[in-house]
């Protein structure tokens, strides 16, 4: 597509959603309604929300990325993770709205059972996963307009920044709300259209591709449905991103946005059920494309199986990408804002003062999107996935402390030690299976123990992550009955 019509068709599809963003906002709204919304959503538009601000430009690039790289099983893991949130959070989420009515995020309730210096760590691992989130959201947006029309990245990333912090900034949780349903319809049927068009092609051809290895090199052997090795790894991903997705307090501001506790369950239900095929489908694709060979990027191989040359096709996908970096990066600005309002800060923050906030992290995400060095440290699609990675470790070492305090028997002392010992068990599994040229402790730090996918059987280490979620869930329990709140 030609760049000039790519540049005006990407501002008429944010004038809309900044329209509707508008539209939504409350002119007299206190700190409470900016971040909770609370209390005013049924269970379709909790379902549409959850789906929107959980799908992103990563749903075009990951599913398929992974495919390419892990097979099959890491394609069942990765839709299997996308949706395992939603479930926990309909079973969890009316108990801990339930203890705690008047919360917003998952740090507070860590506060109102394990006190304050819990609530700032949860709040400190919520805010590292969630920015990491958003500027990847920017690098993949900047990276796909960039190879469907040539607009420069940095462009593209300042363009939805402004738009959606704008709305965010004025409406808050409303207006991310509000968008998100109309995102949420429009990225369901483009994407049914997309698939319509490519599965309605060689069905036979694209299995046949699918189960074929990919030879083009080391990195990609495993791009195969044939290939079992990958299991593990599929495994892996789930666990890690269950745990993760615990701390995307963007999920937690919408458990309170609900009316009622059924409106939850039925809204988390429905987020799953449209979330797995979506995220199984592009993962697919990605084995199709590993099977074609020939790939020079992984991260867009979805693109190599689709005609992007043809006017509407490429027309569709940049509607696509627009919505769902759109329907992300709202809830990610908004729910990093909650976090430092009532977390961090304690509630200090003003209105005025999250508004700024939320316009203020655009150009620090945006810098990061467009792959500076810092103090020796390359921001790349590998070192973003690898802080993914560390992210998903911090949360897998803290998710089983805090909810098991949904058991009375839990104490605040009892769940400090799970916590610390959550990080020394993934040390002490580095001891009896050591990384890959690495010191015994680096699997907190990148959980894959630096291995070659295809030399280990996938991309994330399944015992690295199970250690840290078992070993903390232990020491618990033991440190509770050891030494029980007074």
């Amino acid at each position: 597509m030609d760049t000039n019509t790519a540049y005006i068709l990407t501002s008429c599809i944010l004038a809309a959603f900044g329209y509707i963003g508008f539209q939504a906002a409350t002119r007299e709204i206190d700190d409470d309604a900016f971040l909770s919304a609370r209390g005013t959503q049924g269970w379709q538009g909790i379902g549409l929300s959850l789906f929107a601000s959980g799908m992103g430009v990563w749903i075009l690039l990951s599913p398929s990325e992974v495919a390419y790289y892990g097979g099959f099983w890491d394609v069942m893991g990765y839709a299997a993770s996308s949706v395992t949130p939603f479930l926990l959070l309909a079973y969890v989420g009316p108990m801990i709205r339930g203890r705690l009515p008047d919360g917003i995020t998952l740090a507070d309730y860590a506060r109102h059972r394990l006190g304050r210096t819990m609530q700032v760590y949860v709040g400190v691992i919520s805010i590292l996963y969630m920015f990491t989130f958003l500027f990847a959201e920017f690098t993949a947006i900047g990276k796909v307009m960039d190879h469907l029309s040539g607009m420069d990245p940095v462009i593209s990333m300042a363009m939805v920044g402004v738009v959606t912090a704008t709305y965010t900034a004025y409406g808050g949780l409303p207006s991310s709300l509000a968008t998100d349903r109309i995102q949420a319809w429009v990225i369901a049927l483009l994407v049914m259209m997309i698939l319509i068009v490519l599965l309605g092609g060689d069905t036979g051809q694209m299995i046949d591709y699918a189960r074929a290895y990919n030879s083009d090199d080391d990195w990609s052997l495993l791009g195969s449905v044939s290939y079992m090795g990958s299991f593990e790894s599929g495994l892996a991903l789930v666990v890690a991103v269950t745990a993760a997705e615990m701390f995307s307090q963007g999920n937690w501001q919408r458990v309170y946005a609900s009316n009622n506790d059924e409106s939850l369950r039925r809204g988390a239900f429905l987020a799953a059920a449209m979330v797995f095929p979506l995220v199984f489908a592009m993962g697919f694709l990605g084995t199709v494309a590993a099977g074609q060979g020939g790939v020079g990027d992984p991260s867009i191989a979805f693109f190599y199986v689709i005609d992007e040359s043809n006017f509407l096709v490429a027309s569709v996908l940049i509607v696509l990408v627009v919505s769902l970096v759109c329907s992300s990066a709202d809830t990610l600005q908004n729910a990093i804002v909650a976090s430092f309002s009532r977390d961090i800060s304690d509630g200090a923050l003003s209105l005025k003062s999250c508004r700024v906030a939320t316009i203020a992290m655009i150009p620090m995400a945006i810098y990061l999107a467009s792959g500076p060095t810092i103090i020796g440290f390359e921001f790349n699609a590998l070192s973003v996935f690898g802080i993914f990675l560390f992210a998903d470790m911090l949360a897998a070492a803290t998710v089983s402390p805090v909810l098991m305090t949904l058991w009375r028997g839990v104490s605040s002392r009892g769940a400090f030690l799970g916590c610390l010992a959550g990080f020394s068990s993934v040390a002490l599994y580095g001891l009896i299976e050591p990384p890959v040229d690495s010191q015994f402790y680096m699997y907190i730090i990148h959980p894959t123990g630096g291995a070659v996918p295809a030399s280990e059987g996938g991309l994330a280490d399944l015992w690295a992550f199970g250690s840290a979620i078992i070993g903390s869930a232990i020491a618990t329990v033991v440190g509770s009955y050891a030494l029980p709140d007074e």
